[in-house]
């Protein structure tokens, strides 16, 4: 999840839950061959990696845009690709068993799992490598895509190493100064801007007068211009942009307005997920040596949470078409790994028949959503929401290119980790 209001403080993890996080991940990562690097299906050799994260989005959220957007016989793009398999999400805290997007995407970025709430750190609050930084040091280039904040959970634990998440203005500040990706899209002007100094998004916005800039860490727009990027901060002046160091903020937070049905909520991004996805390929194809790419919708999560199910349709359709732009460059780019997932399920979501009228999830919030229309046919179905929050079930991940029949069967989410170091810290 990527909203302020619900942002998880630090926790303390006793020493012995260290242990056994050692212990577990060698057991649930086993080692892949000395030459996987070179298994595909046509021979090839995997240069660049592609990384796709539907925030929230397990198999029901898929099922549902499925209907939705290609009907009864249809198949959606993230479903085509050749291999699936699934992942378990369970995260290392000693006070729930159920991950937040922090410490999902720290078992993905390191290879560790870790408590709720850590950017990259172990138990103890230790910064481990991180695959972000290890591509760069590859010879590779790097970018992250998201309709979140650039400095939320899921983008920041590729680049940045901290114990709190909520720290999202010292996640930008190690952005320039530790880990440097040449590409940086998404929302969240407000953590790169000091209190007081609005930039190209107005403090107190009439949509939600809660946000305004608040970051500590000095003005990092213009740093990272010092530093060599181009910053953008609308669509035409991102379609404008010259290949290169490339910096755009696209809203004060998330590129969306998260509410209830009805309440103010709203799904339209200054610029779509697939324009920014589009450009950050253009920019980092350049590089001979290969790149790795972080690609995010927000918006599934954020309108799970709130139970919004005409909105996480919209931000389901949003993925799909970067998924689109991403399959494209990978049918031009065969030695491209293109691996599409979520960190976690939110809302608990089922898929109904509207002649179901029992609402088994109770009144409020999480009253039943639709009916909705299913694609090319007369029939309709509701989304039926258990809980505003996370919760443990596997999550699918399709994948193509080299390397990706590694992720049929089912694994832990650090196995993510695994395959793409195989990748990204190769030099060839």
């Amino acid at each position: 999840m990527g909203s302020s209001r619900k942002r998880l403080l630090r926790l303390l993890v006793p020493a012995t839950t260290v242990a056994t996080a050692a212990v577990a991940g060698a057991v649930l990562n086993p080692a892949l061959p000395a030459n996987a690097a070179s298994h595909h299906h046509d021979g090839g050799r995997a240069r660049s990696v592609i990384f796709i994260n539907g925030d929230g989005m397990s198999a029901a959220h898929r099922e549902a845009a499925r209907l939705h957007l290609a009907g009864l016989d249809g198949q959606l793009a993230m479903d085509k690709l050749p291999v699936s398999g699934q992942l378990s999400t369970s995260p290392h805290d000693p006070k729930t068993a159920i991950t937040d997007s922090a410490a999902a995407a720290t078992a993905w970025a390191t290879g560790t799992k870790t408590y709720n709430g850590a950017i990259s750190v172990d138990a103890k609050g230790k910064p481990l490598p991180i695959l972000g930084k290890q591509a760069k040091a590859a010879g590779k280039s790097t970018g992250l895509v998201t309709t979140a904040q650039v400095t939320d959970a899921s983008p920041a634990a590729w680049f940045s190493q901290t114990a709190d998440r909520g720290a999202q203005d010292e996640i930008a500040r190690q952005y320039l100064e530790v880990s440097k990706p040449d590409v940086i899209l998404g929302g969240g002007e407000d953590w790169w801007l000091p209190a007081g100094t609005p930039g190209a998004f107005p403090d107190k916005p009439a949509e939600d007068p809660d946000e305004a800039s608040k970051g500590t860490k000095g003005n990092l727009i213009k740093k990272a211009e010092r530093e060599g990027y181009q910053y953008v901060s609308s669509a035409k002046e991102l379609a404008r942009a010259k290949r290169g160091k490339l910096l755009g903020l696209f809203s004060n937070e998330e590129m969306f307005q998260q509410r209830p049905e009805g309440q103010g909520d709203v799904y339209s991004p200054v610029v779509d997920l697939a324009t920014m996805t589009k450009k950050a390929l253009d920019t980092l194809s350049t590089n001979k040596k290969g790149f790795f790419l972080f690609v995010e919708e927000e918006g599934i999560d954020e309108f799970a949470h709130e139970n919004n199910g005409s909105r996480v349709l919209q931000a389901m359709a949003s993925l799909e078409k970067a998924v689109k732009v991403a399959k494209a460059y990978v049918a031009a780019h065969p030695d491209t790994l293109l691996v599409i997932t979520g960190d976690h399920d939110c809302g608990g979501l089922t898929v109904e028949d509207p002649s179901d009228t029992e609402d088994e999830s109770g009144t409020g919030l999480s009253t039943e959503d639709g009916p909705f229309k299913i694609h090319g046919s007369n029939l309709t179905f509701t989304m039926d929401w258990t809980t505003t929050g996370h919760t443990g079930v596997d999550v699918p991940v399709t994948a193509e290119g080299p390397l990706s029949k590694l992720f049929t069967g089912k694994h832990p989410n650090t196995y993510v980790h695994t395959v793409l170091s195989k990748v990204l810290t190769s030099r060839h």
